[in-house]
Order: C-alpha cells, then sequence, then structure tokens
C-alpha cells in the first residue's frame, strides 16, 4: 500500500470524525429548529385542511376553511382591510419620518448621539409600557385632552372608542415606537457615504434639497429598500398595538389579520381556521415582497 493511500484514508478519517463532531455541535440549534419552527409549520398546514377544534374529534374539511374564511366569515374581510389600512398608513409614515430625522442628525450637531438613544428608547421599551402611557394620553380624562379644555376650551374626542379616529391612533402610537429602528439603519448608511461622491456633487454645486434627492437618497436607497421590506412585513403582522391600545375595537374597526387569527384559535377554539387564515396572510406577504423585489431595479441604486 502506498504512502499517498495511507494518508488519503487517514485525511478521510478525520474528515469523517469532524464531520460528526461538527453536527454533535449544531444538534442542539436543529433540534430546536425542528422542534419549534419545522413541526408548527407542518402541524399549521395540515390543521389548514382540517376542521380542527382545540378539544374533541379532527373531522378533514379539504379547501372548506378557506372557501369558509373569503365567503361567510364576517370578521375576515374587515380585519384583512384593517390590515391593508394600517400597512398603507405606517410603512410610508415610518419610513420617511425614520429618513428626514436620519438627516436631520447626520449633521454635526451638538448632542446628536443623545438624541438618537432619545428616538430609540420606545424601540427597546415594552410594548405593554409604551401602550400605557399612549392610553394614559388619549383617554377622554388623559393629558391630551385635559390640555385641550384648559388652554383652548374645548373637548378632544374619545380617540380610542371612535371609528374614525382609533386606527389612526393605532398608526401614530406603532409609528412613535417603531420609528428609532429605521433612523438607525439610515444614519449608518449616511456614516458610510463615500466622501468622494459627495465632494464631487458639491464642486459640480449641487447643494441643500438637490443634494439630498440627487446624491444622497440614491447612495442610501439600498438601506431605504431594506427598511421598507421589513417595515411592510412587519405592519402586515401587527398583533400588539391594537390588541393592546384598542382591543381590535370599537366593534372590530381596528382588528387587523393577525388578531383575527389569534381570536379563532384561541378564543373560539377553530384552529383549522385560524391556520388557513394564517396561510393566507402568509402568501399575501410573500407576493408583496416578491412585488417589492421586482420593484427594486427601478430605484435601488447599488455600488459595483
Amino acid at each position: 500500500m502506498s504512502t499517498t493511500t495511507v494518508r488519503d484514508r487517514s485525511r478521510g478519517a478525520m474528515a469523517r470524525a469532524e464531520s460528526r463532531q461538527a453536527l454533535g455541535f449544531v444538534s442542539p440549534a436543529l433540534a430546536g429548529l425542528a422542534l419549534f419552527t419545522i413541526v408548527p409549520v407542518v402541524l399549521s398546514i395540515v390543521m389548514a385542511f382540517f376542521n380542527w377544534p382545540t378539544y374533541g374529534e379532527k373531522t378533514f374539511v379539504g379547501f372548506d376553511n378557506y372557501i369558509k374564511l373569503f365567503t361567510s366569515s364576517p370578521d375576515f374581510w374587515p380585519a384583512l382591510r384593517n390590515t391593508a389600512v394600517f400597512t398603507l398608513l405606517y410603512v410610508p409614515l415610518n419610513v420617511v419620518l425614520a429618513l428626514v430625522l436620519a438627516l436631520s442628525l447626520h449633521s454635526r450637531i451638538r448632542g446628536r448621539a443623545a438624541l438618537r438613544i432619545l428616538f430609540f428608547l420606545p424601540v427597546v421599551t415594552p410594548m405593554v409600557a409604551n401602550v400605557l402611557v399612549w392610553k394614559m394620553l388619549l383617554q377622554p380624562q388623559g393629558l391630551f385632552n385635559s390640555a385641550a379644555q384648559s388652554w383652548f376650551g374645548f373637548e378632544l374626542p374619545n380617540f380610542l372608542a371612535d371609528p374614525q379616529w382609533a386606527m389612526i391612533m393605532v398608526v401614530t402610537m406603532s409609528v412613535w415606537q417603531g420609528l428609532g429602528y429605521n433612523m438607525l439603519i439610515f444614519s449608518a448608511a449616511l456614516e458610510q457615504l463615500p466622501d468622494s461622491v459627495i465632494e464631487a456633487a458639491r464642486i459640480d454645486g449641487a447643494k441643500g434639497l438637490r443634494m439630498i434627492w440627487s446624491i444622497t437618497i440614491p447612495l442610501v436607497s439600498p438601506s431605504v429598500f431594506f427598511a421598507s421590506i421589513m417595515t411592510m412585513i412587519g405592519a402586515l403582522q401587527v398583533f400588539a398595538q391594537p390588541q393592546l391600545l384598542t382591543g381590535g375595537g370599537p366593534g372590530n374597526s381596528t382588528q387587523p389579520l393577525v388578531q383575527f387569527i389569534y381570536n379563532q384559535g384561541f378564543k373560539f377554539q377553530e384552529l383549522g381556521l385560524a391556520a388557513a387564515a394564517a396561510w393566507i396572510l402568509f402568501a399575501i406577504i410573500i407576493v408583496l415582497t416578491a412585488l417589492q423585489f421586482g420593484a427594486q431595479k427601478k430605484w435601488v441604486h447599488y455600488e459595483h
């Protein structure tokens, strides 16, 4: 037997031993992935085709759950509408305001680091605490109404009990709570702008809004695209803000699709219906994300 063959066998045995060791190291993570992600996903696919009460006999119903959602469920279409309204209001407001804020704090102003921390605090503050503060501000005996009566002599509407105002308040609170995250993303992108390009633009006479629109925004467009995608996905899955602030009310005027899924599964014990609604939401997210990726070629500029 040649020395080369022995050496190759030794290397092969060592490689197999390293593979087994590597598998041993990653096996806890793989087990967690299988237990908490893969198994629930597969189970939800199965559940969507069954009449699946929490307790009792499970009955195969095919696509009846999907048909029921689209034809006879009284809350599904309002929940889908509320999710669309929230997303259409929240995503542009969040992204635009975060970009404006990042641009404002990008200049060499005193205390900009402290201001960034201040705007980021609501992101890391527990959602329950944020909601309690906003409830105290918006309730009829809250700070806003008391200030309006004392200073201007008129009474504000009951924001959380008025169907016309409730969704606006949910969007306002959500923008306030999530603004700092995108602001930090844009701030990091602005810090990485190439000095040579900025200097060349200034030599050519670009300044003010012209500099921002023609130079700065195209350079940070990949970050804007990323923030838009992630913010849209988060908005379509909104749950905590309306659940804690308005409970989905008044009526169902602020109940989003995720809250509808939660109610069907855990309040009405219709797990099959909840699973079908969840997969409809998944399909909507996939389609909208794919459309955004397709449209990015027209406005996102990558450095090559």
